[in-house]
């Protein structure tokens, strides 16, 4: 992998142990080259962390890749439904390779939770040592970091 993409992955998990959720980290190491600056990328993720709003959903790492893509390939045109087929393909793929790397897409289950997180519970959890050396969350932010460089790698 080329060394700029490498530097992106390890700034998006730069990016989460600075405190950031998983969406934003992976979504803030590229945005910019998609024309958006570090503060707006970190506005339109800040509502996936958590699975999604805390719900523990689908995990806020992979909503990154779903970002980056729609910023990569999403179409424009409401009418062009070739261009979203192509994007949801792209989409497809690269969370297939997600839940083949990681087990799942889903935040409960990567964090061995039983089911999401009732509605109501959204107090964001401390990020303490204790919180970063029992959350898998900073591995599956550079595996999603990983899969989206590489994309951006393969489609050179």
């Amino acid at each position: 992998m080329r060394k700029e993409l490498e530097e992106r992955v390890n700034r998006a998990v730069d990016n989460f142990m600075q405190g950031y959720g998983c969406c934003q980290s992976v979504v803030a190491a590229f945005a910019d080259i998609y024309g958006l600056d570090d503060t707006m990328a970190k506005r339109i993720a800040a509502g996936f962390g958590g699975g999604v709003g805390r719900l523990r959903m689908m995990c806020g790492a992979v909503s990154g890749i779903v970002i980056l893509v729609g910023l990569d390939c999403g179409q424009t045109e409401g009418s062009d439904r070739i261009g979203k087929s192509a994007c949801y393909k792209v989409v497809q793929e690269l969370l297939a390779k997600s839940k083949a790397d990681n087990g799942s897409l889903i935040c409960a289950e990567l964090l061995g939770l039983k089911g999401p997180v009732p509605a109501g519970q959204y107090v964001a959890s401390e990020r303490t040592a204790e919180y970063y050396k029992e959350r898998p969350c900073a591995a599956k932010v550079e595996s999603a970091a990983r899969i989206f460089a590489q994309y951006l790698e393969e489609k050179k």
